[in-house]
């Protein structure tokens, strides 16, 4: 879905279209008028605050990552797309195998970001 290479502008237009939304959808959602949200998702340089508006019109959330975890982060974000495109978003033979590791996986989509920063927690 989103590759390294994407700027964040080009992510949100992604993110806007795999919500199936259309950019005067982003009034209601942002409080920006189509005009402005079109400009900065062409070729605008948003503020900080109004990033973190569109992201929460897009129910989405701003982050920084470290890079040395970005690769983490996106094939996490692989691994969850390519699920949900198999339909279930689950992988039901592997659970009935391994009880343990089905209870590892648990615990991981309770916290999908779970160790990523270094805390075992």
């Amino acid at each position: 879905m989103f590759t390294m290479k994407n700027s964040i502008l080009q992510q949100i237009k992604q993110r806007r279209l795999a919500l199936e939304l259309k950019q005067s959808d982003m009034n209601l959602r942002v409080g920006v008028s189509r005009q402005q949200y079109q400009r900065l998702e062409s070729k605008g340089n948003p503020r900080l605050d109004t990033l973190e508006l569109i992201a929460k019109g897009l129910n989405s959330e701003l982050m920084l990552i470290p890079k040395e975890k970005l690769g983490a982060v996106m094939a996490l974000l692989e691994q969850e797309s390519s699920e949900l495109t198999a339909g279930t978003g689950k992988d039901y033979s592997s659970a009935a195998i391994n009880p343990a590791k089905e209870a590892a996986n648990k615990k991981l989509s309770d916290d999908p970001w779970q160790g990523l920063l270094g805390d075992e927690s």
